[in-house]
C-alpha cells in the first residue's frame, strides 16, 4: 500500500512485508525504546545535580564539568563506529552488551563513594547508551515496513525529544529529596529488568558480517569526534556554569578543535580509500543520497536549536526571571510533554501524507518562537508568554525530527541502515554540543558587555543568543521544501562503488 503522498522518490526495497510488524518483533521495538529512553535520560541528569556533588564530593566545578564533559566525549567516540559494530555482531549481542555496560556503570555510580569513582561509572554508562540509539533506529528500519516506519519512528521521537527534555527537572526533584545517589539507584532496577527482558526475547534481526575493523579509522574517529565535541563544550560551559565559572584553557580550546578537524579529514579520506572494498568503518557514500544529505543537514541545524535552547531557557528563567530550578523546569514541562506525546500522530501523519505538510509548518515554528524570544526575552516577560512560546518552538522540533529522521534512513539501502543510524546519532551530538557551545558562548559575551543589573544582562544575553539561533534557523525555511518522502516499495537501487 503506496502512502497518498505527492514528495516521494524512489527507495530501496524493505527486508520486511508489508503486512506490518509481528508480535515478536514489536516486543522487540517496546523494549528497545524502553532501554533507550531510560539510558537518554540518565544522561541528562548531571547538571542539576552538580552543586550538590561539588558539595558532597568536595570538588571543585571545573572537575564536576568533567561528568558530563566524559559522557559526551565517549559518546562521541563510541556512536560513529556503531554502524560497523551493528552489522558485525547480532542484534542480541549488541543490546546484552549496551545494557551491561549501561547497568553496569549505573550501579558503579550508585554506589560511588568519590569523583573518580563516579567519572570512570559515567564512561561505561555513555559506552551503553551511545549503542542503545543507533541499534534502536536500525532495528526498527530493518523489521518495520515503510508504510508503518513514520508511526513507529514517532515513537523514537519521544526518547530524542521527551526524555532530555524531562531529565532535569525529574533529576532536580531526587537531589533535593532522596539525594544524588538516587538519580542511578531508581534507574538501575529498570536497566536490569530490560537487560533480562531482553537476553530472553530479542533475536538477531539481519545477518552479520566478518569484516575486520580498521584501528586506524578507530583511532582518527575518537580524535576527530571526540576532539570536535570536548572543544564545542568546553567553549560552551555545557551551559550549566554561569559566567563566574573558572574558563577553559583557550590553548587547549584551540587544539582540541582544530586537532579535531583535522583528525575528522583524514577519517573522512580514509573511509573513502576503504569503500573501494566495503570495509570502511562508517559507509560516507550515503551521502551520495540525495535525499539522506538533505534530511540530514535540516536535522542538524533543529538538533542545534533544541538542544541549545534547552541549555538556554533555564539559565534565563533562573537568572533573568529569578525563578527557581524546579519553578524552571515546571515552565518547561508543558512543551516536553507536547513534543513526546506529538510523535506517534506526526508520524501517521507522515506515512499518510509526506514530509511537507509536517516540515513547513514545523520550520516556520521554529524559526518564528527564536524570534520571539530574541525580541521579547526581558526581565520583565510574563511567564505565562515564555509556556506558550516554548510549547508552539517545541511542537515545531516535533513535526521536524520525525519526518527527517524516517525521510533520511529510509532514502537508504537497507545495508546502509546501521551506518545512516551512526551518523544520524553523531550529527545530534556534534549539533547538540555546537548549539550549546554558540548559544552559552554569545549570552556571555554580551552579558560581559552590559552594564545593566545582573538580571538585566542576563536577559539581554538571552535576546543575543536567541538572535544568533534565529538567524541560523532561516536555512529551515528552505529545507523544509527540498526534503521528500521516500515511495513505500520500489525495486532495490545497487549500492555504488
Amino acid at each position: 500500500m503506496a502512502a497518498p503522498a505527492t514528495d516521494s522518490i524512489r527507495q530501496p526495497q524493505s527486508v520486511t512485508s508489508a503486512s506490518g510488524v509481528s508480535p515478536e518483533q514489536s516486543r522487540v521495538i517496546w523494549l528497545l525504546l524502553v532501554a533507550a529512553f531510560v539510558a537518554i535520560l540518565n544522561e541528562t541528569t548531571m547538571g542539576v545535580a552538580i552543586p550538590a556533588l561539588i558539595e558532597d564530593l568536595g570538588i571543585t566545578a571545573v572537575a564536576a564539568q568533567w561528568l558530563t564533559t566524559a559522557f559526551m566525549l565517549t559518546m562521541a567516540v563510541i556512536i560513529p563506529i556503531s554502524g560497523f559494530l551493528l552489522r558485525r555482531f547480532s542484534t542480541r549481542q549488541m543490546f546484552i552488551a549496551a545494557m551491561s555496560l549501561f547497568s553496569a556503570g549505573t550501579l558503579v555510580a550508585f554506589l560511588s563513594v568519590g569523583f573518580p569513582m563516579l567519572l570512570a561509572a559515567r564512561v561505561i554508562q555513555a559506552s551503553g547508551t551511545a549503542i542503545m540509539m543507533p541499534l534502536l533506529m536500525t532495528t526498527l528500519m530493518t523489521v518495520v515496513p515503510p508504510h508503518l516506519r513514520g508511526r513507529m519512528m514517532g515513537r523514537v521521537s519521544i526518547v530524542i525529544s521527551l526524555a532530555p527534555a524531562i531529565g532535569p527537572t525529574v533529576s532536580g526533584f531526587i537531589v533535593d529529596t532522596i539525594g544524588w545517589h538516587w538519580n542511578f539507584g531508581l534507574v538501575l532496577p529498570i536497566a536490569l529488568v530490560s537487560l533480562a527482558i531482553g537476553a530472553k526475547w530479542i533475536r538477531n534481526i539481519s545477518e552479520t558480517e566478518h569484516n575486520r575493523i580498521d584501528v586506524l579509522s578507530v583511532i582518527l574517529s575518537a580524535i576527530g569526534f571526540g576532539g570536535v565535541v570536548f572543544g564545542l563544550s568546553q567553549l560552551g560551559g555545557h551551559g550549566e556554569a554561569d559566567a563566574a565559572s573558572e574558563p577553559s584553557s583557550p590553548l587547549l580550546l584551540i587544539v582540541a578543535l582544530v586537532g579535531g578537524a583535522v583528525a575528522l579529514v583524514l577519517f573522512g579520506w580514509r573511509q573513502l580509500r576503504l569503500q573501494r572494498t566495503d570495509d570502511a568503518l562508517l559507509d560516507l557514500r550515503v551521502f551520495r543520497v540525495r535525499n539522506f544529505s538533505l534530511a540530514v543537514a535540516q536535522l542538524g541545524v533543529m538538533s542545534l536549536a533544541f538542544f541549545g535552547t534547552i541549555t538556554l531557557l533555564p539559565l534565563y528563567l533562573q537568572q533573568g526571571l529569578g525563578l527557581n530550578a524546579a519553578e524552571s523546569g515546571l515552565v518547561l514541562l508543558p512543551g516536553a510533554l507536547a513534543m513526546g506525546l506529538a510523535g506517534p500522530v506526526i508520524g501517521r501523519i507522515y506515512d499518510r501524507r509526506g514530509t511537507k505538510v509536517l516540515l513547513v509548518p514545523g520550520a516556520v515554528l521554529v524559526s518564528a518562537m527564536l524570534w520571539a524570544y530574541a525580541l521579547l526575552a526581558t526581565t520583565t516577560t510574563p511567564i505565562w508568554l515564555i509556556v506558550v512560546m516554548q510549547t508552539l518552538l517545541s511542537l515545531g522540533l516535533a513535526l521536524s525530527f520525525t519526518p527527517l529522521i524516517t525521510a533520511s534512513l529510509g532514502s537508504l539501502q537497507p545495508r546502509q541502515y546501521s551506518y545512516g543510524s551512526a551518523i544520524v546519532n553523531t550529527l545530534q551530538q556534534v549539533a547538540g554540543a555546537a548549539g550549546i557551545s554558540i548559544l552559552i558562548t554569545t549570552m556571555a559575551s554580551v552579558m560581559g558587555a552590559s552594564t545593566e543589573t545582573a538580571a538585566a544582562a542576563e536577559a539581554a544575553g538571552a535576546r543575543g543568543a536567541f538572535l544568533v539561533a534565529a538567524i541560523i534557523s532561516l536555512p529551515l525555511l528552505v529545507g523544509a521544501f527540498l526534503v521528500k518522502k521516500p515511495a513505500d516499495a520500489p525495486a532495490e537501487l545497487p549500492l555504488a562503488h
